[in-house]
């Protein structure tokens, strides 16, 4: 019985490994590339990935690479969702909100898409009214374009070639190389901006929200109707947005380690 229970439990470790591994890549791996990575023999990481792609957790793209499966998303989001994080994170939103007097909130890259993680509002009446939850577009918000920013150039190269690149407002870019270029001056830049790209009359900016290993993992944003901010006075906050991403930062980087301790 001891026996038994001992493995199951390096079962568990290994398929828990597999799912933090997969979750934390920059680029989708291989089977070969986790069995290396995580000291897995090839024979018990093909079981294994067998039994989480079966259960939802990963699943195998067109080129037989491992990426997040739909039910490793919804995990992560009830973990981002957690009460704790939860309450930290709306104060740090709320006070954002009060210091620039407009709506601020996280959006967090899901495939070729942006999805509004959370928000809060400004007291004017008039402003965008995305829902949490609602899916954007990356090529023409401050938020999706920090996130392909933040790609490899051969992984982002990839991406644009397949993006849709719909007109959305008087300002989309819908020219590839000239959205690299934007790109590369985001890169450098480390913010965003939206001119008029997804909403005409709607200007806003993104900075990114990065763990301690300088990765993105989510995008802090604010927006505005023009008639009452323009753009360069969104940028001119850029260092109280920064103040509240590395915050919520460090917020992530709590709850990774407790989920970590946890394994």
């Amino acid at each position: 019985m001891p026996a038994t229970v001992k493995e199951k439990g390096s079962a568990i470790t290994r398929a828990m490994h597999i799912i933090e591994a997969v979750s934390r890549a920059d680029r989708p791996l291989s089977p070969a590339d986790l069995a290396c990575l995580l000291e897995i023999p090839k024979p018990s990481i093909h079981r294994l990935l067998k039994q989480l792609e079966a259960d939802g957790f990963v699943q195998t793209n067109m080129r037989g690479l491992i990426i997040p499966g739909g039910r490793m998303h919804g995990v992560a989001w009830g973990v981002l969702h957690s009460q704790r994080f939860s309450a930290v994170r709306r104060a740090i939103l709320e006070q954002l909100t009060s210091q620039i007097g407009e709506t601020c909130g996280i959006a967090i890259p899901n495939g070729s898409q942006m999805v509004y993680y959370d928000r809060v509002q400004s007291d004017w009446p008039l402003q965008l009214n995305l829902s949490i939850g609602s899916h954007t577009p990356t090529w023409c918000t401050a938020s999706g374009k920090l996130y392909l920013s933040s790609l490899p150039k051969q992984r982002r190269g990839k991406i644009l070639d397949h993006l849709p690149l719909k007109q959305y407002a008087r300002n989309t870019v819908v020219d590839p190389e000239r959205l690299e270029a934007d790109l590369m001056l985001i890169k450098r830049r480390h913010m965003a901006t939206d001119n008029e790209e997804f909403v005409d009359g709607m200007v806003g900016c993104a900075v990114p929200i990065i763990d301690r290993d300088q990765r993105l993992r989510a995008c802090l944003f604010i927006h505005a109707p023009l008639v009452r901010k323009t753009l360069d006075e969104l940028i001119e906050y850029a260092d109280i947005l920064n103040a509240a991403a590395t915050e919520l930062g460090l917020l992530i980087d709590d709850t990774a380690q407790r989920r970590r301790t946890a394994i």
